[in-house]
């Protein structure tokens, strides 16, 4: 059972205006003026409640624009007080809590590349103890909901309420469309984990990329986020951080304009019926899919069985390859996604090299993690 962490709902958060709470803004602030101009930009936008801006920059690599510093606080102090916006920065460490607080930042967001160690998480939970602040925390970047969790659980022993996550996608090797993947099923896990955890949506960092951020933003609101984190720039193009992912006000309206709203219930009796019996049907459906799981199971343990008797590997580098390449063509063929394919048959063939294992050992080790060659 999940512990349960005292949160405030989100309706209740100052500044709160409806769904999305929108949370915009540059990704870095680098001068007074871009500062001040975007903000008095974005007030014009009535979804907007917080106005956003990195003033310390954790950058991948050394000799990149790692923010102003400090001197960027004063500039959030003079938007609030100029714009009547609410303010939110990164903090990283306890230093940076104490400075912001100091200015009066109404919000404070932990970053990935923090989320990510514990112990810098405890060391922000301890400088935070007995603020009244609103603390969002960014999944890490590798995808581990417990790592998540715990983050989320450490500033909670501060005593903060007014607590969210902000779900900005997951580093991978691997090249695709967008900037981080979003894995949607974790922060859909943590929902059912924590279900009273405002979550928002950082469409910015997901896509990497301005094309991107619509259908992103349109999938996390069809999803029922609480709200958005769009970074939002005055002159997107010259920013001195991650320019691609930025728009201007105007095109941030624009954006909002367009996203559809859906209702998170439905009320109509007819609707209800409906999506009844076809819920019932999906269960049926998974039914079956577990009892064929089941099955497969079996002629795994057999296929172990024989290869212990004639003292054979368990993995098969060319048969499994030969098994993606077959599910992959017959998968796209009726309609279903390559990720889907891919995360599933990996599943399942780390299963049936668990059940294998199991037969290989006598059924008594636990058998370890093996990852497949491809």
């Amino acid at each position: 059972m999940e512990k349960k962490v005292d949160i405030s709902p989100i309706k209740e958060w100052r500044g709160y205006k409806g769904r999305p709470f929108l949370i915009s803004g540059p990704c870095s602030a680098e001068t007074e003026e871009q500062v001040m101009e975007t903000a008095k930009e974005l007030v014009r936008i009535k979804e907007v409640s917080v106005f956003r801006a990195g003033i310390w920059k954790p950058r991948t690599r050394p000799d990149s624009f790692e923010g102003v510093g400090t001197d960027g606080l004063r500039w959030l102090r003079s938007v609030k007080q100029e714009t009547g916006l609410m303010v939110c920065t990164e903090v990283a460490n306890q230093k940076h809590v104490y400075e912001a607080l100091k200015y009066g930042v109404d919000m404070l967001w932990i970053g990935a590349r923090t989320s990510v160690n514990p112990f810098t998480v405890q060391e922000i939970s301890e400088a935070l103890n007995g603020v009244d602040v609103m603390v969002l925390i960014k999944n890490p970047v590798n995808p581990d909901i417990d790592l998540w969790m715990g983050a989320i659980e450490r500033i909670a022993r501060a005593g903060i309420t007014r607590l969210g996550a902000i779900h900005r996608g997951f580093s991978t090797y691997e090249r695709t469309s967008y900037r981080n993947q979003p894995n949607w099923q974790l922060p859909i896990e943590l929902h059912r984990r924590m279900p009273d955890l405002p979550i928002i949506c950082d469409p910015s960092h997901i896509a990497g990329s301005r094309e991107y951020l619509h259908e992103i933003s349109q999938k996390a609101m069809d999803l029922n986020f609480d709200g958005l984190m769009l970074e939002s720039h005055i002159d997107p193009d010259n920013a001195l951080s991650d320019s691609a992912q930025q728009i201007t006000p105007d095109e941030l309206k624009e954006l909002l304009s367009r996203l559809i709203m859906r209702n998170p219930v439905a009320s109509d009796p007819r609707l209800l019926d409906v999506l009844g019996e076809l819920r019932q049907q999906i269960d049926v459906f998974d039914d079956h899919l577990i009892d064929l799981l089941e099955k497969r199971m079996k002629v795994a343990e057999t296929i172990g069985q024989y290869k212990k008797e004639n003292n054979i590997t368990i993995l098969q580098t060319s048969r499994w390859n030969d098994i993606v390449r077959k599910v992959m063509c017959k998968g796209q063929a009726k309609g279903l996604s390559t990720e889907l394919i891919d995360t599933v048959f990996k599943a399942i063939h780390q299963e049936s090299i668990n059940h294998q294992m199991k037969i290989m050992n006598n059924g008594v080790i636990n058998p370890p993690v093996i990852k497949e060659n491809t």
